[in-house]
């Protein structure tokens, strides 16, 4: 197996949980959601089924491709330090499991509301709420992974300055981001412009470990 594997495929994964996690918020998930009006967003569910189910299915594979990365990353970086290494690939798994559990709600919205058609109004946007706070209480733990990660490639040398910077300061938005919705509600809207930031760092870290020169010269 070549030693350029492990970065590319936790490249590629990444790219994978960058489309999936968007795709499945913007044009599936979010379009469904009326935050002052629970019957809208009822009527928003029963009018496009196959956008709920589209994005459990979506997060699903995000999820599993979280996983991977999880571990290909312990792989890539435990060579700098091996418990650091870990302690980060446990938080990252500890996101996609608080994750996983929140797809739950999403699940109950399609029993209740599709399948038995017995949901109110109330019901779903309690479960669809209850997905978005556990989303958020999850990236509380990917905010930790991200800082280890970034304190680890940049012992390594195989991540530019400018990138480690830009992953810091990820690791950061994340969990103002989380923690303002979970405990200061009011102060969440002025924080949503700002991960832009994180995505644009995921992307380019994405596209470093697939093509970055650093990593074809550490293999070499």
């Amino acid at each position: 197996m070549s030693s350029l594997f492990v970065p590319r495929m936790a490249g590629l994964l990444y790219l994978v949980i960058i489309l999936c996690g968007m795709s499945a918020e913007l044009f599936l998930r979010g379009p469904l959601i009326h935050p002052d009006d629970a019957a809208a967003t009822l009527a928003a569910v029963l009018a496009a089924p196959g956008a709920l189910r589209g994005a459990i299915l979506l997060d699903a594979v995000m999820i599993a491709a979280d996983v991977a990365v999880a571990v290909l990353l312990f792989r890539l970086l435990r060579t700098v330090n091996e418990t650091t290494a870990l302690m980060a690939m446990a938080f990252r798994l500890l996101q996609a499991a608080t994750i996983a559990a929140g797809l739950l709600a999403l699940v109950a919205v399609d029993i209740v509301a599709l399948r038995q058609g017995t949901a109110t109004p109330e019901q779903v946007q309690s479960l669809m709420l209850l997905h978005g706070i556990g989303y958020d209480v999850g990236l509380i733990f990917f905010a930790v992974n991200t800082g280890l990660v970034t304190w680890l490639f940049a012992r390594s040398g195989l991540l530019p300055r400018g990138l480690l910077w830009l992953l810091g300061i990820a690791a950061a938005v994340y969990l103002a981001g989380s923690v303002t919705r979970i405990a200061a509600p009011e102060l969440n809207a002025a924080i949503q412009a700002a991960y832009t930031l994180p995505l644009i760092a995921e992307t380019w870290l994405a596209l470093t470990l697939i093509f970055g020169r650093r990593m074809r010269a550490a293999a070499g």
